[in-house]
């Protein structure tokens, strides 16, 4: 499969990978049926999804049944309208029907957009109208619909809402029987064009509304990198994302880059994130290859690893947030496992990596994806030197970039002010070492300026995170007089400090962080809290604590 797309497959060094690596961009590449299908037609036995729940279920599918069950799924969404362009939103969880739902929506041209089951009657409303979403496929749990049934009301382009169970609402259409008595399905003429959107992401930001975030029929091959040659996946591979099917994850890490790999893709559908049965579920099924981000991580070398044989796991990466060089050390010496860091956004697909033939330096990013043309700048456009902090862009001179999204959708002003001239501003800021490797120092906003020096909250939180007591901390800038800011650390500690003296902590963290990185980066004030705020995507939500700081 991976030939079918690339004239080179293998690399050797970075050199290589610049030199050689080409993606072959077929016309109306539609990945419904240029890569689904084809694998059912050549290796109709090969496992694609290996699922199973906290309940105890557990199904396989091939790639056979895969283009069974999305072709019925297809035809199931003509019968209810859904053609060409139609948006259609799917609060699936990590139940498999998305697997059928997404690749039946790419194969009528329609527009999939993936959202999280956390969504409340507001955020429907709101994205119904921002998008005109034509239909809504649920899990049927009683939150999910009733948020659903709620925001009905004021979304007047959703006409049809469908429930894949395990119970059917009044006013939802029942996807099982639907799927199991369609006609046949006959695929349309002309499903789509390359330029085409099929698939749209609601981004929450840290503050305002959230971007619609569109990416082209063409979008799935940018993540051949991700699934070859960061994942570094191959066709014996059973591979574990830890994502929700609403977040872009899902996509980047159980879907694209690792069925084009021909490599089988676990999910376990659970309710509560609990370390051990995670590990359980490495060791019972042979997972090889795991990429979470690295909360997870943090969670999991809190574990007794000696109890699990995980000795089938082979390779690791780790994404979402900057990865603190502790949890790498950590996890290292536990499992003697190098952790692969990658940085990209819902706009790209992996925009810089650490692959296989690279060293990994614990803390870094690793070198930009040859796919983009990665830059680090100063404000006045103008690029770095080595060692020198910039914004991350994307040079779009020569053309967009194969897995660089379309637009913000329905937003001419956003996508101008983050994409112009030929550079696309990603609004990261990091440096590059003298071996090209880029360093991540923060959001463009989060920078605290403190007595003439620029600090970046990643790098006081990385100092942070070696100190036992503290489990996730956030690093904020809090206005003061007479240095501009001054540091704040908002830590939440591990159960065994909860109850220390705090001011004895306090003294203890901030001379610890002394002596881990330059002393002038400690922080001068902090608070112990029982949670941090975060986005409904999970990012901690820096601008929440500095809003209430200064209105202090």
């Amino acid at each position: 499969m991976l030939e079918r797309f690339v004239k080179q497959t293998t690399f050797e060094s970075q050199e290589d990978f610049i030199k050689n690596f080409k993606v072959i961009v077929p016309e109306n590449f539609n990945f419904g049926y240029d890569v689904v299908d084809v694998w059912a037609d050549e290796e109709p036995n090969r496992k694609a999804l290996c699922w199973t729940n906290d309940k105890g279920d557990h199904v396989d599918f091939t790639f056979a049944e895969i283009k069974k069950y999305s072709d019925q799924t297809a035809s199931y969404f003509q019968s209810l309208g859904i053609g060409h362009g139609d948006m259609v939103m799917l609060i699936l969880k990590r139940r498999f029907e998305f697997w059928f739902s997404i690749i039946a929506l790419h194969k009528l041209g329609a527009v999939a957009i993936p959202a999280t089951h956390l969504l409340t009657k507001k955020d429907i409303v709101y994205r119904a109208n921002a998008a005109d979403i034509k239909m809504i496929v649920v899990a049927g749990e009683e939150e999910i619909t009733k948020h659903v049934l709620d925001a009905m009301p004021e979304s007047p382009t959703v006409k049809t809402l469908v429930s894949i169970g395990p119970e059917v609402a009044e006013g939802f259409e029942d996807f099982h029987k639907g799927i199991e008595n369609t006609a046949p399905f006959t695929r349309p003429k002309h499903a789509n064009s390359n330029e085409d959107i099929s698939l749209m992401y609601f981004t929450s930001g840290t503050t305002g509304n959230p971007k619609m975030v569109a990416h082209d029929f063409t979008y799935p091959l940018g993540h051949i990198v991700t699934g070859s040659y960061w994942h570094n996946l191959h066709s014996d591979s059973l591979h574990l994302t830890i994502a929700d099917t609403g977040w872009g994850k899902a996509v980047w890490g159980k879907l694209y880059g690792q069925w084009i790999a021909g490599a089988n893709v676990f999910v376990y559908d659970h309710e509560k994130f609990i370390p051990a049965n995670m590990l359980q579920m490495i060791q019972d099924y042979g997972i090889t290859s795991l990429c979470a981000p690295p909360t997870i991580f943090r969670f999991l070398i809190r574990e007794d690893l000696s109890k699990y044989d995980l000795s089938s796991l082979k390779y690791c990466t780790i994404a979402g947030e900057a990865l603190n060089p502790a949890v790498y050390e950590s996890f290292y010496k536990l499992t003697g496992i190098k952790l692969m860091e990658g940085f990209g956004q819902t706009e790209t697909t992996p925009t810089v990596a650490t692959f296989p033939w690279m060293e990994p330096k614990p803390g870094s990013m690793g070198v930009p994806n040859p796919q983009y043309d990665v830059d680090l700048i100063r404000p006045d456009g103008s690029p770095v030197e080595d060692g020198e902090q910039g914004q991350i862009v994307i040079r779009t001179c020569n053309g967009k970039p194969l897995g660089l999204f379309k637009e913000y959708y329905r937003d001419s002003e956003r996508t101008k002010e983050a994409w112009h001239d030929g550079v696309y501003y990603t609004g990261d800021i990091a440096w590059r070492d003298e071996d090209g490797y880029l360093w991540f120092v923060g959001r463009a906003d989060d920078v605290i300026k403190s007595s003439g020096y620029r600090i970046g909250p990643f790098e006081v939180e990385s100092a942070l995170m070696t100190h036992p007591a503290v489990v996730e901390c956030a690093i904020t800038g809090v206005p003061d007089e007479i240095r501009g800011q001054v540091v704040k650390a908002t830590i939440v500690l591990a159960k065994d400090y909860r109850e220390v003296d705090k001011e004895v902590l306090t003294k203890e963290i901030q001379d610890h962080v002394k002596n881990v990185t330059a002393p002038y980066k400690y922080p001068r004030i902090v608070e112990f809290v029982n949670e941090l705020p975060k986005t409904i995507s999970g990012k901690i939500r820096r601008v929440e604590i500095r809003d209430k700081d200064t209105n202090k």
